[in-house]
Parts: structure tokens; sequence; C-alpha cells
């Protein structure tokens, strides 16, 4: 995927996701799910990953190869990366996800502030993205805390999928507990 195209997948997945949380009421995105995250805490985990990729995207090119070194291999596609975070989630169902990543609760109070932070946070991030050049994409690498080393490119398709990812659980996770509490409703 050309950089364009990743910067268009970004602010659009992103907004997605917000929009997907400024139509929740006030109870549900302070609902506890069980023992899933709820709403705000999907959002402040959403920030917490997005922070880092954005603060590397600022960096000099030759800080990012003295830090973290170049790539020793093509990027993955899309489909090829999606499919092998799915893999590692599926093979450590034990994984401890890092303090770092890890959501705080979010009072409802702030949740508009924590939607602008995101907005913010992704406009950054692609008008960094858009000075750097599809080769310095696929040569440069982060890493990461389950997949390891990525280029930037993965690292951006990561990131695209990622948000996807919380935003299906949201909606996933008041579903089963909107139908268990439907279930334990006395029937009329």
């Amino acid at each position: 995927m050309e950089k364009v195209h990743i910067i268009q997948e970004l602010v659009q997945h992103h907004q997605h996701f917000i929009h997907t949380l400024e139509c929740l009421s006030d109870a549900d995105f302070q609902r506890k799910p069980g023992k899933k995250w709820r709403a705000g805490q999907q959002l402040e985990h959403i920030i917490k990953s997005v922070k880092p990729v954005n603060m590397a995207f600022g960096l000099p090119m030759f800080v990012l190869k003295m830090k973290f070194g170049t790539a020793n291999r093509p990027s993955r596609s899309y489909q090829a990366l999606v499919e092998k975070y799915l893999k590692v989630l599926e093979e450590k169902q034990d994984y401890v996800l890092p303090d770092r990543f890890a959501p705080e609760e979010i009072p409802l109070k702030l949740k508009e502030q924590k939607l602008k932070a995101l907005t913010g946070l992704v406009q950054k991030l692609t008008s960094r993205l858009a000075k750097f050049t599809e080769e310095g994409l696929d040569s440069h690498i982060l890493p990461h805390p389950v997949l390891g080393k990525l280029t930037l490119r993965e690292m951006l398709y990561f990131t695209m999928y990622h948000v996807q990812h919380h935003d299906k659980q949201i909606l996933e996770n008041l579903n089963t507990l909107k139908n268990a509490e439907k279930s334990r409703s006395p029937k009329s």
C-alpha cells in the first residue's frame, strides 16, 4: 500500500473509531463488559499505542537508524501483517500487555478531551508520514512489543488494523453484555 493510501486509511479508521465512541450513550461509554475494557479504556489504549508511533515518525531518519537499525527483509503486505498479528494473539493467550500501553479508567468528563487528543495525534502522525519516502518506510524499523521488529510501513499497517480491532471489540463487548442482560431479565 502506498503512503497516500496509508494516510487515508489511518484517518478513516481512526475517525470511525472516534465516531463509534461519540455515538455511545454515557451509560455505554462507562459500562464494564465483564472482564473486558470499558469503551473509555479502549480509547486510552489506542492513544497510548499511537503516541510512540507518532513520536518515532517525528525523529530524523538517522536517529531511527541509529536507535533501531534497518530492515533486513522487505515489508510484509497489510494482509500478511494482520494475519501475523492475529496468529500471535491466538498463540499468546497469556500475553501481558506492557504497563505503558495498559489503559486507565477514563471518566465520562474526559471523553471529549481524549477524543480530541486522538484526533490531534492522528493528524500529527499523518503530517509527519507525508514527509517520508516510500523507500524510507521500507528501510527503517521500529520495535513492536508483540510482533518484534517491524518496518515503518508495517508499523503503520499495524496502527491501521489495531484501531479497527478495538473499534470492533467495543461493539462486540457491548452487544454481548446487552444480550446477557436481556437473557437474565424476566420474561413477560
